[in-house]
């Protein structure tokens, strides 16, 4: 069993060893890619949100009470669709008001001695 303990302990500096730095650099750019990438699914998403309550629409041709859930799911589609489109339209907006033309990752200042 003190061999095992030994051996462990002997090998535990080099998984310490095989992490890279987690600096604020890297944890901005998994941000922005996360960001990037959700951005088309929700809108995806919200579209077939929209779709799936048309669907449901015409399906109840003779059930009113269908037809106002379809007709209710399609409004929530459209609202979600237009709270994302203009939440997109605000930030691009605001971009130019700034003068923020090329949106990369953002460099912070190192510590000086680290």
């Amino acid at each position: 069993m003190k061999k095992v303990i030994y051996s462990v302990l002997t090998l535990a500096p080099v998984l310490g060893f095989a992490q890279t730095l987690n600096t604020l650099d890297n944890i901005i750019a998994f941000i922005q890619r996360t960001v990037r990438t959700l951005i088309p699914i929700f809108f995806g998403l919200a579209i077939v949100y929209f779709f799936w309550g048309l669907i449901k629409y015409i399906k109840a041709a003779g059930d009113p009470k269908a037809a106002a859930e379809g007709k209710s799911i399609m409004i929530w589609g459209v609202i979600a669709i237009a709270v994302m489109a203009s939440i997109w339209g605000l930030v691009v907006w605001l971009q130019g008001v700034f003068g923020i033309t090329n949106v990369g990752s953002v460099t912070p200042p190192g510590v000086i001695g680290l």
